[in-house]
């Protein structure tokens, strides 16, 4: 037989009151219930799972084992609604903003900078979610996004961030190995296989160089490659300035000196038409724009 959902969600809560008090009793002058409520609420929800989930004593309650492993998953979620409503509905009406980035750009460069936002705005609360992959905005609730490619043709509008300059980065170790183009062929060259700009456009300006030889290894996203790179496993390309905060705090050097090409993509920051956009969102959008000006 399927699995049915738990159709009331008190009934973790008591749980969880019950649990902590070991009392069925203290559970209900804290939860502000009867203890015959408390009790039929626990059988419930044994009777739903199953399972006995407490050793009923004559003065006190103990968990079962059954009722010990439920018990964190009960208390992490409790507590992530209760963190998330403190969140979104603790600060006043439109001083929040959800900014939906793709990963690099959240970690490498707008993290390092949320310090000078929040001094500037310091009852703004943001809400920064990562994009692993390409999204569908419109279906999506975030007021901001920040999106990596071609100009894109969202529903809202539209502001160009900046581009990205590519080049190699390495452990220190290596970067120091690394004297000449053909050097780079002595180790793996990470290769981000989503983007439209890489290796083969660096090496198109490196003449002489012998591409076949060189050995590749393809992940995804420029945070896995940015790791890779910091554990001496080969050579990413660095994509700045997005990257920047990444490549300094994993440590990486820049490899072959002025060596690096332009990038064919660009980060924009999409957002709803400018009167839909509450107060929060459009001083955050101020914001960034000034902050991302002298990249462009």
């Amino acid at each position: 037989m399927p699995y049915r959902q738990i159709p009331s969600l008190n009934w973790l809560r008591v749980f969880e009151a019950a649990a902590r008090s070991e009392s069925f009793s203290d559970a209900a002058r804290i939860l502000n219930m009867s203890p015959p409520a408390v009790s039929q609420q626990i059988k419930a929800l044994e009777q739903h799972l199953k399972t006995a989930l407490f050793d009923r004593g004559p003065r006190n309650v103990t968990l079962t084992d059954a009722g010990a492993s439920f018990l964190p998953a009960v208390r992490q979620s409790l507590m992530s609604v209760e963190t998330t409503a403190a969140s979104l509905f603790g600060h006043a009406q439109g001083a929040s903003v959800t900014v939906l980035a793709t990963l690099i750009f959240a970690t490498g460069w707008l993290v390092p900078r949320l310090d000078a936002f929040e001094a500037a705005h310091p009852d703004i609360q943001l809400h920064i979610m990562g994009e692993y992959r390409e999204s569908d905005f419109s279906r999506e609730g975030p007021d901001l996004h920040i999106a990596f490619g071609g100009a894109p043709r969202a529903w809202g509008d539209a502001d160009l961030l900046f581009g990205e300059t590519l080049y190699p980065v390495a452990t220190p170790e290596i970067a120091a190995a690394i004297r000449t183009p053909d050097d780079l062929l002595g180790h793996r060259l990470i290769e981000i296989s989503t983007h439209r700009t890489s290796w083969l456009q660096l090496f198109a300006g490196l003449p002489g160089f012998e591409m076949s030889e060189a050995r590749f290894c393809f992940v995804d996203s420029s945070e896995i490659a940015m790791t890779m790179a910091s554990t001496g496993y080969g050579i990413a390309l660095a994509r700045a300035p997005a990257t920047d905060g990444r490549v300094s705090a994993y440590g990486l050097e820049r490899c072959l000196g002025e060596v690096g090409v332009s990038g064919s993509q660009a980060y924009y920051l999409v957002s709803r038409s400018f009167g839909a956009q509450s107060p929060a969102a459009q001083q955050f959008r101020a914001w960034l724009l000034e902050a991302s000006a002298q990249f462009r």
